[in-house]
Formats: C-alpha cells, structure tokens, sequence
C-alpha cells in the first residue's frame, strides 16, 4: 500500500514497531480474511470525487466537515481515529507523523470527537468533525492528515511480541490567509568534472539540496547550465518533476552534463522552477531559485603536451640559427694597417 494516496488505500502494508504493548483498538480476524479499510472526504451524500480535504481559512475560523470510514470485511472493525501532521518519508513522498507523535500542527486543530470508531461488516460510517485555525495561526500552508489505523500482535523475528500499526488516511491541506510567500531556493551545491584531462568532452556532476523556504507547499523542476568564456561549449541539463515539498522541507538531487569541453573556467548556474501541486493556483507564479558557482577545468596533459612541442620547437629554432651563425665568415680586421704606416 502507499499510505495517504489519492483517494483511500485499503488494507495496509504492516509496520511492526518493536515495542511490548497491547494492541489498542483491535479486531483480529481469521488469516483466510485479512482486514480492509480506507477513508476518503465525504459530506452531506457521502463521499464525492474529492482527493483530499483542501482549505482556504482566516485566522481563527471553525470550519465542520465529513469523513468516511468504510470496513471492507465480513465482520464489525473497531479502528483508532486521529488526525495528526504531515511529514516527508525516507521515499520522498507524503507521510503523516507515527501514531506515538502528538500533533502541533494542523493535526492539533482537528476535533474528532471519539478516539475509535466502530463500522458494521460491509458498511461505510461517515465521521463529522471540525477544524478550528488558532487565531495566531501563521499564514501559508499546513498540511496533515485524518488517519484510521489498526494495532495487532505479531510474532517478531526472534520469536517475541511486537506491536504492528497499520493505517491509511485522507490528506488535510489547510491555507491560513496572510502574506503568501512561495519560494524555492538551492543550496548545498558541489561541482565535479569527470573526464580524462586530455581535451576531450567530459561530464560535470553536480549535487544539489532544494529547500521550501516559503510557507506554500510546491513542487519544482530543476535544471543546470554549464558553458565556458563568453557562453562557449554551453551544455544544459533538465531533470524530472520532484515531489511536492511542504514549508520547510527540503530535498536532494544531482544531474550529470555531458559533452562539457574543458575549456577551462565554467559557469554552473542550477536553477529549479516552483511549479504548483495539486489544485492551487498561484498568481503571478513564482519566481525560480538559482545558485550560480564556476568550476576549473584544465586539459593539463594536453597543455603539458602542448608546451612540450612548443619548447622543442623554440630550442630547434634557435639550434638552427647558432648553426647558422657558426658558417658565416669572419670580417678581416687588420686591412687598415698599412694605410696608417704610409701617412707616416
């Protein structure tokens, strides 16, 4: 399973947490029947074409929604429900903070009632419940997350008794209004040139850290230039969409630029473009991130190669000029003397 999808996931992908607590909230059930569920955003008809719980709030506003817990097996499940916050996973994608984590974020503004709720065998149990935006609540967006979860006993590895979690969830994506400030930026930037120091093209890597330091959750495509003197040789490289990344988030990468000649000094100008994730709108669109930094690349075989031919060429020169010299005849000096012996 992929927790907190699109719409809701069913039956889960286990978690064993190793930790010799009794299970909380749990319905077995037979090992030929494995236990389903998922929840979804519903309203007043039920579940409509919603992905995920999307508001647009002031400070200090209530606002009451729905929720849809449904049991997909042939037997009552009794499941924990809790809202909590959202984080990024080791994969790159949305997660919700482990169960044992208190909210202090959106999480902590939604009010469920009920800690548990219990849904008949086939049946769908829509859940209201409110959310209330503290009135010093900062603006931007705050994401998190309405879980139904499921803690049984297992036998671990070596032979003891862990605690398995299992949960899916409806995504929360709250905007506080206030001054919205959307901004990607790059840091963390190392160049390398890989390549043989002959002359011939090369590939600059480069490694890289996008941060959100804005307070609206984007998501941003990146892209590097590399060119030597006067935009000579110029290479670019564009990389893939990356996954949405809430305020505070941050997120590495590296691009490989082929074909860059060693032209000695080069500009490395690494730029991501925020694009908007999901259904938001953002009016005018942000502006990209950039970090600009140079890198030295010197074919010094090649130029010692090179010197080598042009000292040898400048020694044969000169080799051939004092040979030259040596086969010139020299000059009579004495023809004067016997003009000057006359006179006397």
């Amino acid at each position: 399973m992929r927790p907190f999808g699109r719409l809701a996931a069913l039956a889960v992908t286990a978690a064993a947490m190793a930790v010799p607590t009794a299970a909380t909230a749990s319905t077995p059930a037979p090992d030929s029947a494995p236990v389903t569920w998922g929840i979804v955003p519903s309203g007043p008809d039920g579940p409509g074409d919603r992905a995920a719980f999307e508001y647009t709030l002031d400070p200090g506003t209530t606002i009451s929604d729905v929720v849809a817990v449904s049991n997909y097996t042939e037997q009552p499940l009794t499941l924990d429900l809790y809202a909590s916050d959202a984080v990024r996973n080791t994969q790159g994608g949305f997660d919700l903070l482990p169960a044992a984590d208190a909210p202090v974020d959106v999480g902590s503004w939604v009010d469920l009632g009920e800690p548990t709720v219990t849904i008949p065998a086939r049946s769908r149990v829509d859940v209201p419940f409110r959310i209330t935006v503290p009135a010093n609540a900062t603006p931007g967006d705050h994401a998190g997350g309405i879980v139904a979860g499921l803690t049984t006993q297992a036998t671990g590895g070596t032979g003891g008794q862990v605690a398995v979690d299992r949960r899916v969830g409806a995504r929360i994506y709250l905007r506080v209004t206030g001054t919205l400030q959307p901004q990607l930026t790059v840091d963390d930037v190392h160049v390398a040139f890989d390549g043989l120091p002959l002359g011939q093209p090369g590939t600059v890597r480069v490694d890289y850290t996008i941060r959100n330091d804005g307070n609206l959750r984007l998501a941003g495509r990146p892209s590097v230039r590399v060119a030597g003197p006067f935009g000579l040789g110029e290479r670019t490289w564009t990389g893939d969409l990356l996954p949405e990344l809430l305020p505070g988030d941050s997120i590495t990468g590296s691009a490989a630029v082929s074909g860059v000649w060693q032209l000695g000094p080069l500009d490395v100008d690494i730029e991501i473009q925020p694009e908007t994730s999901g259904t938001q709108i953002l009016d005018p669109a942000p502006s990209p991130g950039t970090y600009a930094t140079q890198l030295w690349v010197v074919p010094w075989i090649a130029l010692a190669v090179l010197a080598t031919l042009v000292a040898a060429l400048i020694w044969r020169r000169r080799r051939r000029r004092r040979r030259r010299a040596a086969r010139r005849p020299s000059t009579d000096t004495t023809a004067a003397a016997p003009a000057a012996s006359a006179s006397s």
